[in-house]
């Protein structure tokens, strides 16, 4: 009698054990992977206005223009004339692809389907793009020592 009193005592605590470890198992894998597909709830700072740096930065005057963050998103600034700078979201409208600016043929390209962009108003003039670029204000504030810096605000 105590000897199958032992063995099912025994076998309940190996059911046990395996049971848990079997659950244990299942919860190493699919945490992790839950983790994966739900980010962690990060609160981002509003930025409202971004200093893009001095009207004679070298972007300007090899490429003749300069993609910049504006919190989480690229801006593209594009500099027309001499103290003339539009920006722009750097965003494709198409498939939010980052757009560049072709200076030799005066406008804002995407390279990965083609979409072409006016560089005086952002609007879609060629390609895929189903709207235009989101305007940003561009105001230049003059420096101490003669230096002319260049803010981006949300238009």
């Amino acid at each position: 009698m105590e000897q199958a009193a032992a063995t099912v005592n025994r076998r309940r605590l190996i059911n046990w054990f395996l049971g848990t470890s079997f659950g244990a198992l299942i919860v190493s894998i699919v945490y992790p992977i839950v983790r994966f597909i739900t980010p962690p709830k990060i609160a981002e700072a509003s930025t409202n206005q971004v200093e893009a740096g001095q009207t004679n930065d070298p972007d300007f005057v090899q490429k003749g223009f300069k993609v910049l963050r504006f919190g989480a998103e690229p801006v593209i600034l594009i500099k027309i004339a001499e103290n003339d700078f539009r920006a722009f979201s750097a965003t494709c409208t198409h498939l939010d692809c980052i757009v560049t600016y072709q200076k030799d043929r005066t406008r804002i390209y995407c390279n990965c389907h083609g979409g072409v962009y006016d560089e005086l108003t952002g609007r879609n003039i060629a390609g895929p793009p189903p709207r235009p670029l989101t305007p940003f204000k561009v105001n230049l504030v003059a420096k101490g020592g003669g230096a002319t810096t260049i803010v981006v605000s949300r238009a």
